[in-house]
């Protein structure tokens, strides 16, 4: 889901990625409207509520909706930046570490809404400012890696593009087009994903609270452990194989030269 990057990604490895995230991206927006009353997984309301507070006038509230947009664009930024100045050694590594940092942000959001959120106001902004961030890291690592093919945090665009798409497949000479078809199906399944992840998150978070922040976080950890695995084990596999095979081989090498070696000296000793 993370090994490949752009072009060299297949449509299974975008599809993947993108139900994935989407699914997690729905239930961190409804499980940040129920407790805190405020969307995290875009900023298209964020930015009315900025106009708003700049045209009642109310600055303090001005300067903490703009910091959140701050925390989404600088979430983005991060994640692209790593991924750019990554190399094909290791850029597992760089994809991981915004998925690292996702997962640190929700298991402490987890943590002190558990134990420690009282419902006052700074609490809760502190703690969508948090999300925002996270969404941010989310959104910019799932386009940098799949070439902007996948955006899993916001839907007005990409029902706006689904639309548009399956329009064009009204008409046969699209529908032969496979890119096409594939981008459509790709976006249908990000929009069922992104719902599916919410209407889970509805159903469990009147139970769990806070705790919805672990599962997502476990969840999260065994995408990593998978594509960790997938990417290191075959590779020490197929090293300890090549070293056992150049072992063999030298080893028949050295066998050779000796047994060149005591002919020679047998067809010496009777020339003599």
């Amino acid at each position: 889901m993370l090994r490949r990057f752009s072009n060299s990604r297949t449509f299974q490895d975008n599809l993947r990625l993108g139900i994935f995230t989407a699914i997690i991206a729905g239930m961190v927006n409804v499980a940040s409207l129920v407790l805190f009353y405020s969307f995290t997984s875009n900023l298209t309301g964020h930015f009315a509520i900025l106009a708003q507070e700049i045209a009642d006038g109310k600055w303090f509230q001005m300067l903490v909706v703009l910091f959140w947009i701050i925390l989404f664009f600088s979430g983005s930024f991060l994640s692209n930046n790593l991924i750019i100045n990554s190399t094909r050694k290791n850029a597992f590594v760089s994809h991981s570490i915004p998925m690292i940092l996702e997962i640190g942000c929700f298991v402490f959001v987890g943590i002190y809404g558990q134990f420690f959120y009282t419902e006052t106001l700074t609490q809760t902004e502190i703690l969508v400012s948090v999300l925002l961030f996270s969404m941010g890291l989310q959104n910019g690592l799932t386009a940098s890696i799949s070439n902007f093919q996948v955006k899993t945090t916001h839907l007005t665009g990409l029902t706006t593009d689904l639309a548009i798409h399956l329009s064009m497949l009204t008409k046969k000479k699209y529908r032969m087009n496979a890119p096409l078809v594939e981008k459509t199906k790709l976006m249908a399944a990000i929009m069922g994903s992104y719902l599916v992840g919410g209407i889970f998150s509805g159903l469990i978070i009147h139970y769990v609270q806070f705790q919805v922040f672990y599962f997502i976080s476990l969840a999260m950890l065994g995408v990593l452990t998978y594509d960790f695995a997938k990417t290191y084990v075959p590779f020490f596999v197929n090293k300890k194989k090549h070293e056992t095979t150049l072992k063999t081989n030298m080893e028949k090498i050295q066998n050779t030269i000796k047994n060149t070696t005591k002919k020679s000296g047998v067809f010496s000793e009777s020339k003599q």
